[in-house]
Formats: C-alpha cells, sequence, structure tokens
C-alpha cells in the first residue's frame, strides 16, 4: 500500500510558511497553500497537501482547512494555536505552530517551490497575495468572473496550459495506474 503524507505535509507546509513569512494569517496562508499546490500540479499533475480551493470573493480558499480553523475539534488544534488580533479592519486569525517544523517530507521540487514563495512574498500582505489570486485567466478568475461560479471548486487542471494538458493526463494516468499496482491509492 502507498502512503498517503499530504496531511503531515499540509501541517509542515503551514507552519513553513508562517515561521518563515511576515504577518502570515490565514488569508496569507490560504494563498501561499494554493501557490504551493497549483504551482507542483502544473509541473507534475499533482498537489502536495491535498487540499481542494473554491473560488470565494477574495480569492481561493481552502474550504475544508477553513472549516477545521472554525472548529476548536479538529485535530489542527493539536498542532496550531489558534488566536484572533483586532485591527482596523476587523480582525485577523493568527496561527501559530505547537511543533517543530520538519521538511524531511518534502521533494526537493517541493521545497524548491515553497522556497520560492517564502522569496517572492516574505513581507508582503494578504491584500497583495488577493491581487496576484485575481490575475486575468489564472484559475481564481476563469472560475470566479468569466464562468460566474462563486464558492464553486477550482479544477487543479487549469493549472496547466493547454498547449501542456494532454501530456500532463497521460502523466496523470501513468501515475494512477502505477500507485494502483501497489494497491489502495490514497
Amino acid at each position: 500500500m502507498v502512503m498517503d503524507h499530504s496531511r503531515e505535509k499540509l501541517f509542515q507546509a503551514m507552519g513553513y510558511f508562517i515561521t518563515k513569512t511576515q504577518n502570515c494569517y490565514k488569508a496569507k496562508l490560504f494563498k501561499l497553500l494554493y501557490f504551493l499546490d497549483f504551482k507542483h500540479y502544473q509541473e507534475t499533475g499533482r498537489p502536495v497537501t491535498g487540499l481542494s480551493y473554491n473560488a470565494w470573493p477574495m480569492g481561493p480558499v481552502p474550504v475544508s482547512l477553513y472549516e477545521e480553523i472554525n472548529n476548536k475539534n479538529s485535530n489542527l488544534v493539536e498542532k496550531f494555536s489558534i488566536t484572533e488580533k483586532p485591527h482596523t479592519k476587523g480582525h485577523s486569525v493568527v496561527i501559530k505552530p505547537t511543533f517543530e517544523i520538519n521538511l524531511q517530507l518534502f521533494t526537493r521540487r517541493e521545497l524548491r517551490i515553497m522556497e520560492g514563495l517564502v522569496a517572492a512574498y516574505k513581507d508582503a500582505d494578504a491584500s497583495t497575495m488577493v491581487e496576484e489570486t485575481h490575475l486575468e485567466n489564472q484559475p481564481w478568475d476563469t472560475v470566479y468572473k468569466k464562468n460566474g461560479d462563486r464558492q464553486a471548486l477550482i479544477p487543479y487542471s487549469m493549472a496547466i496550459r493547454a498547449s501542456e494538458q494532454e501530456i500532463m493526463k497521460s502523466v496523470i494516468h501513468e501515475r494512477e495506474q502505477f500507485l494502483a499496482s501497489f494497491g489502495e491509492m490514497r
């Protein structure tokens, strides 16, 4: 059976982004995870964290993680402290890891993408990142604005250029067959 480490990778990626960037509250964290997953999918045909993202007004949101952060009974609270910080526009949700970050689960490609995101967005605030996710012809823009599918799932396949779609479908299919040969695929 093939082991799926996406949940642990999610926690480690969250901790990494939170500790390596400034003002990494909930909204900024969601954008960093989105960029990580969609960039990795673009390169390999699979996301890193196992999250799905929906097109909400402020950009892509991993709804399951959003709900976990609001649900104090989730196992997320075993790994992170979650508090609210008031500011002039309301409040920010502050998420802090309560564990030591361990990057050994990540591939070199995943680490390269994460490091690149930290370099690009270390000092960025959430509003700057919202602008990045709203760029014309990007997945959120296509789903939310062009298709008018508010709250809808943003398909990972939108991360791939049309000219590369067939090649990536073949790569994904081969990977699925490979994993299926080892038992239950996760």
